[in-house]
């Protein structure tokens, strides 16, 4: 009994290295750009091997993330028991055929829906893995937060439009309210752990006042795509919805600036903002095509 629950920690231990919560939301977003791009209707089989090419290279890329942080994590309370870090995998180069694995099924998928999409997903597995921690990883992680966006919009529809570009454009914004909001509500932690690169070596209260203006280009930019991919009355009532609570949790930072405000626009920010925005797109797409 004792072998079989220690084999079954460790395959969950395994499991979070991927980051699984994280590697849920690139996917999804990435097959709703999919859909968006299909009007509603892409094929099954290009539609599952999206998802599938998608679901492993983000699985892969994020457990990259995983393993080359892990001696920062260690010193950070918030991730120090974590698989890595805490040595529950240990040595953690156990970890790697995994990750790799994933990563070259993901880009040999996304090399049989479109030569682009393998180009995307290259880029995103390049820039997960390279200047970790560092003032480039917002950047870095606009990149590889638009690569599922983008294979899924290319393994469709290869074609640039305005479209897809405002969609890139809405995670490329959304991406520093996320990644910074974490980093304010666990200041201390980082600088703690020896790291004081932007945000973190900018004081508070400049830094919100960035994401209060951040908040509000990212209600345009949804604004923007209302119109420019001529969604319906749906979409804009949830893009007013979902934009207006990212503006007002962003406001109420602005003026108490205190770790508990940051960590709850960091919660609205990933599902309850981005999932739902993609989730209403791809549903007011789908519900007016047939009509």
């Amino acid at each position: 009994m004792k072998i079989a629950l220690s084999k079954q920690w460790t395959f969950l231990d395994y499991i979070t290295v991927l980051k699984p919560v994280e590697t849920s939301l690139l996917t999804f977003i990435g097959i709703c750009s999919a859909f968006i791009a299909a009007a509603g209707y892409p094929s099954a089989k290009v539609f599952v091997l999206t998802l599938i090419a998608i679901f492993l290279g983000s699985a892969g890329s994020n457990g990259l993330t995983n393993y080359l942080d892990r001696d920062v994590d260690a010193r950070m309370k918030r991730t120090s028991n974590r698989a890595l870090p805490s040595k529950r995998i240990y040595p953690p180069q156990k970890a790697l055929p995994l990750i790799i694995g994933l990563i070259l099924i993901g880009l040999a998928l996304a090399w049989m829906l479109h030569p682009l999409c393998f180009l995307f997903g290259i880029i995103g597995v390049m820039a997960s893995s390279i200047w970790r921690k560092t003032i480039s990883c917002t950047f870095l992680g606009i990149v590889a937060g638009c690569a599922p966006v983008l294979i899924g919009w290319f393994a469709v529809s290869p074609a640039f439009d305005a479209r897809i570009l405002l969609l890139c454009g809405l995670v490329a914004i959304w991406t520093p309210i996320h990644v910074w909001t974490v980093m304010i509500a666990n200041r201390e932690d980082y600088l703690d752990a020896g790291l004081n690169y932007f945000p973190l070596s900018w004081q508070v209260k400049d830094v919100v006042k960035t994401l209060f203006g951040l908040s509000i280009l990212l209600y345009l930019v949804s604004m923007f795509i209302y119109i420019a991919a001529d969604f319906h009355l749906l979409y804009l009532i949830m893009a007013n919805i979902t934009g207006g609570l990212m503006i007002y949790a962003n406001a109420s930072l602005l003026f108490s600036k205190t770790s508990i405000a940051a960590w709850r626009v960091y919660k609205l920010s990933a599902f309850p903002y981005l999932g739902i925005i993609f989730l209403t797109m791809s549903l007011d797409i789908w519900l007016t095509s047939g009509a």
